[in-house]
């Protein structure tokens, strides 16, 4: 007896091309790969130590192109806050949001007490902590922390130190902003 596996008994006939399965690649996997940072970030000192992914050498076309096919689905898609930011038409380019992240990078680097830590969510880019406030009174606490957002433009988030629950973050006008109110994010201790 002959089924489209063949004759019973004997090796199974040949498929027509229209039959072949058809393979789809993972995009998923794909993006998770695209992110991925190498092993070497973990004593980065600044953002810039950190990009190394796909996602930040890659043409942007390319990265944006594969940022778009992974969240057509609808999920939440780890990336970076400037890859958001810049596919929501609110920041021009991955270079933009690099500069955004370089110059917070300046400004905290000279300054006493700020540690940059790279080990971030799946694909962000890393965030700032103010080490002295890691303690108080209260013994050991989550220091107080700058990392960058895409939620507003200007593209600062302050977390303040505490333990518990963690606080709203507190949005900073740019790197202006930052600067301005340094003193007081440094005075919670």
């Amino acid at each position: 007896m002959e089924t489209d596996r063949g004759v019973e008994g004997s090796i199974p006939a040949q498929r027509p091309a229209s039959r072949q399965p058809r393979l789809e690649a993972m995009v998923g996997l794909e993006w998770s790969q695209a992110i991925e940072l190498p092993r070497i970030v973990a004593g980065a000192a600044k953002p810039s130590d950190i990009r190394r992914a796909w996602v930040h050498r890659a043409p942007e076309d390319q990265v944006l192109a594969l940022y778009r096919a992974t969240a057509a689905g609808g999920d939440v898609v780890p990336a970076p806050w400037w890859l958001r930011a810049v596919v929501a038409g609110e920041l021009d380019s991955r270079e933009s949001g690099f500069r955004v992240e370089d110059r917070i990078g300046q400004l905290l680097s000279r300054r006493p007490g700020w540690e940059y830590v790279p080990w971030a969510a799946d694909g962000e880019s890393g965030y700032w902590e103010f080490m002295p406030s890691e303690g108080g009174p209260a013994g050991h606490r989550i220091p107080t922390t700058i990392l960058n957002t895409d939620r507003h433009p200007g593209w600062i988030d302050v977390l303040p130190a505490h333990s518990g629950a963690t606080p709203n973050p507190i949005a900073v006008s740019g790197l202006a902003g930052l600067r301005a109110r340094l003193g007081e994010f440094e005075a919670v201790r």
